[in-house]
């Protein structure tokens, strides 16, 4: 017994001197609903993490802000959000919800997220206004996509008017080709997967948005935003181009993420072959370089990603 003893004490005292291998850990990385983009990027990334030793598990979500919520609360380590969410939890001015979100911390810039209206082609739908009274699938409840849908009707006076569904892209996509909905709103990287798949069934158009929503002031109020050209041709039967607004999606990680950790994962998706491997994941990472790879951060950086962009020049 005395034996056992012993090696049961030998044992415990190794686990104390040798230290454990952050590497073997497993980073919950929360992306988005599924169809969506931010999905897309979160499996992406996990892929090639794991290429690197470094076991990162791909999590769906509501969006931007439950990826907030759960990185400010450690359940988990990596997510995906709007620059302008992130901006407005840190200081405590997300729409119905004035807590702060204090140990979100930015890693870099993936792609710049577009507000997409999409409507049934000769529809009577000319503009946001004449959404009043029709229904209109604005995103999952918590996600960034219905959290930018309220401001902006908001702004123009008829969110109440709105018959709102909290449908993820998918889900709204199905729902507007049965004509349960009159509209729906996608705030995501272009071309999107489901927006895609509607254009091939219905004939659809997007509405562009930019002069009606400059003209209300909503662009004063919230100076993050920036405006964006969706091309034609970018979707089936899209013809014209649009103006519309986009924020910046910026990829994020708990303050408690390990900053090696960190370190290890901008080197390896930045590099040429990551860069290489995220855009045959999705087209909108043709957007991610190394020289823009802070763009639209206004937030506090984590302490890996300040290395690494140290590194790389982008910062002083």
């Amino acid at each position: 017994m005395k034996k056992i003893r012993n090696i049961i004490t030998a044992f415990a005292l190794a686990a104390l001197i040798i230290p454990m291998d952050l590497f073997s850990q497993v980073y919950k990385f929360s992306g988005g609903p599924s169809g969506g983009t931010f999905q897309y990027y979160a499996s992406a990334i996990s892929t090639i993490a794991k290429k690197n030793n470094i076991r990162v598990l791909a999590s769906s979500s509501e969006g931007s802000i439950e990826n907030i919520k759960l990185c400010n609360s450690g359940k988990s380590s990596f997510g995906i959000a709007y620059s302008g969410n992130v901006y407005e939890g840190l200081h405590g001015k997300l729409n119905q919800d004035k807590s702060k979100y204090e140990y979100v911390r930015a890693l870099g810039f993936l792609y710049g997220a577009p507000g997409q209206l999409i409507v049934k082609k000769g529809s009577k739908i000319k503009s946001l206004k004449d959404l009043a009274g029709k229904k209109v699938g604005v995103g999952n409840a918590g996600s960034g996509a219905a959290v930018n849908a309220e401001l902006m009707f908001k702004n123009l006076g008829i969110w109440d008017k709105i018959k709102v569904e909290h449908l993820g892209y998918r889900e709204a996509a199905d729902a507007f080709k049965n004509n349960q909905l009159d509209a729906f709103w996608v705030f995501a990287g272009f071309p999107n997967a489901s927006v895609l798949e509607v254009a091939l069934q219905e004939d659809i158009q997007l509405l562009d948005i930019w002069k009606e929503l400059e003209k209300s002031g909503f662009f004063g109020e919230n100076p993050y935003f920036q405006k964006v050209v969706i091309p034609a041709k970018t979707y089936s039967g899209q013809n014209k181009s649009v103006t519309s607004f986009q924020d910046a999606t910026l990829w994020i990680a708990s303050k408690d993420t390990p900053d090696d950790v960190v370190y290890k994962l901008l080197k390896n998706i930045y590099s040429k072959e990551g860069l290489a491997a995220m855009v045959e994941v999705h087209k909108s990472a043709t957007e991610m370089s190394i020289s823009g790879g802070i763009k639209g951060i206004v937030t506090p950086l984590h302490p890996g990603a300040t290395k690494f962009w140290k590194e790389m020049g982008v910062l002083k």
